[in-house]
């Protein structure tokens, strides 16, 4: 189910609001747990009811672990082994479950190649935010396993991985952040104050979804299904459309998420925090998908040696986590070459050659550039690194780059603009059509470049989530909103899925 569908708005959310407010004025807090879970598993089933014993398999055999790691007494002389034993098979358990689904194909599709094998792929259909729930069980085991936490209700364990706002695409939540809130009984009465940002801060999000990241789609889809036959300058606009539809797309989708928890008066971590405003790749990582960032330093950077086996070791860290990263986000050589790139930016910053003026850096650099500069130089590299994220192969990924410094001018870019044939715009475009059909290619022209001038404008603005938490909810604001809200909802006939859905 999506967030940016009618079903969803009009009768999922009411129904689930009313049933876990209704059942917790009541004080039926277990029952308002269990009716929390199956809905937010019939939201999971939804996409493809196949998808559901997945999630509910890796629920059980987590659990039936942690369960399992009760019965060991502290006194036992055997306990640490125990431990070890339990957290190699939680590991195994979960990264296996991960592997078949996302990499096996990708896996013996390379053996085939490499040894000249004919292993079978066995085209399997990726569940729907493995990489997700796999993760968030993974933290809650490994912490369970090293006696960082303790054993937790089954019905507070399931509403925590199953937690529909953020099960799908995140952010990635932790069990400490997570369980304690619902078992918190001052949690369950309905707050005014949370409800009403929470709604908010949702129709924010689903605007950036629906008005901004499907408007930009449609000029990023035509021109990665065009890399062989654009020139320079619609290689510029095809990239920079992808990279504003990503970030609107995937912040949009945790605003939603991070709503929709505070209309449940829980909290969910901030995912994003204006990243297209960092002055270096290593500043940009701090504000983009912070939760995966979190994850990958504390269960996996931290454990290899952080930063405590000197600087080589640390670099050489740095750089193996933004490989996983990489393909994290995908089974491709693409993916493993985006991660590949920022992680080589990422250990040039912490080699502090340059800095940048005004950002502190635990490090003193040798050399500072103005902020300004610093941020040309990583929004342009940010750019360049999704040429991978993107491309469908790196044969296309090197024809983009070839298309890009080609210094070429076909007037493909009035192809690219024209796909912007957008339904808010239709009287304009029909009086121009009528009037004066040979301006309409400017036409689309200039609507591209007021939408490119527009989002500029918005990533140096508050975000969402700041403009939802910064002061009170005026009746200016209110109105402003439900005007979003209407203009999303008569939008709502193009529904199309998240990205951050295929990872």
């Amino acid at each position: 189910m999506l967030f940016n569908s009618y079903i969803f708005i009009f009768l999922f959310l009411p129904l689930v609001l009313l049933g876990w407010y209704g059942l917790n004025g009541r004080r039926k807090y277990t029952a308002a747990n269990l009716f929390l879970a199956g809905m937010s598993l019939w939201f999971y089933a939804y996409f493809n009811v196949r998808y559901l014993a997945v999630i509910l398999v890796s629920i059980a055999l987590n659990y039936l672990l942690s369960w399992l790691l009760t019965l060991i007494a502290s006194e036992d002389r055997h306990a640490a082994l125990w431990r070890r034993a339990g957290l190699v098979t939680g590991i195994v358990l979960n990264l296996g479950i991960l592997f078949y689904f996302k990499y096996y194909d990708f896996f013996v599709e390379n053996i085939n190649l490499a040894f000249h094998t004919d292993f079978t792929l066995r085209h399997i259909l990726l569940p729907l935010g493995i990489s997700f729930f796999t993760f968030q069980q993974l933290s809650f085991i490994i912490d369970r396993c090293l006696g960082r936490c303790g054993h937790y209700s089954l019905i507070n364990y399931v509403t925590f991985v199953t937690f529909f706002p953020q099960l799908i695409a995140g952010p990635i939540v932790l069990y400490k952040e997570m369980i304690p809130q619902f078992e918190d009984i001052s949690k369950r009465r309905f707050d005014a104050s949370s409800f009403s940002r929470g709604v908010y801060l949702f129709v924010l999000g689903l605007a950036k979804k629906v008005l901004l990241a499907d408007t930009f789609a449609l000029m990023a889809n035509y021109g990665f299904a065009q890399t062989f036959s654009l020139d320079t300058v619609s290689t510029i606009a095809v990239i920079l459309s992808y990279t504003f539809e990503l970030y609107f797309d995937f912040s949009g989708y945790s605003d939603m998420a991070i709503g929709l928890g505070k209309m449940f008066n829980i909290e969910l971590p901030v995912n994003f925090n204006a990243p297209y405003r960092a002055c270096s790749i290593k500043e940009f990582w701090q504000r983009w998908h912070i939760t995966l960032s979190r994850f990958f330093v504390t269960y996996v950077y931290i454990p290899l040696g952080g930063s405590r086996k000197g600087r080589l070791r640390m670099l050489i860290n740095t750089f193996l986590i933004f490989l996983l990263s990489g393909l994290w986000h995908g089974a491709a050589w693409t993916y493993v070459a985006w991660g590949a790139m920022h992680g080589l930016l990422v250990v040039w910053d912490n080699l502090g050659i340059i800095g940048v003026k005004g950002h502190d850096e635990k490090r003193p650099a040798r050399f500072h550039i103005p902020a300004w500069l610093g941020w040309i130089f990583t929004f342009t590299l940010f750019n360049l690194s999704l040429f991978f994220f993107r491309s469908g192969s790196m044969l296309s990924a090197k024809q983009l780059f070839k298309n890009l410094f080609a210094g070429n001018d076909t007037g493909k870019i009035y192809d690219v603009a024209a796909q912007l044939e957008l339904a808010e715009a239709y009287v304009l475009r029909q009086t121009i059509e009528l009037a004066a059909p040979g301006l309409m290619q400017y036409f689309y022209l200039i609507l591209m470049l007021l939408l490119f001038a527009l989002a500029f404008f918005l990533i140096f603005r508050p975000n969402a989530y700041e403009r939802t938490m910064r002061g009170e909810l005026t009746s200016k604001r209110c109105w402003g909103i439900c005007v979003l809200f209407v203009w999303c909802i008569v939008s709502l006939s193009q529904v199309s899925t998240f990205l951050y859905f295929n990872f």
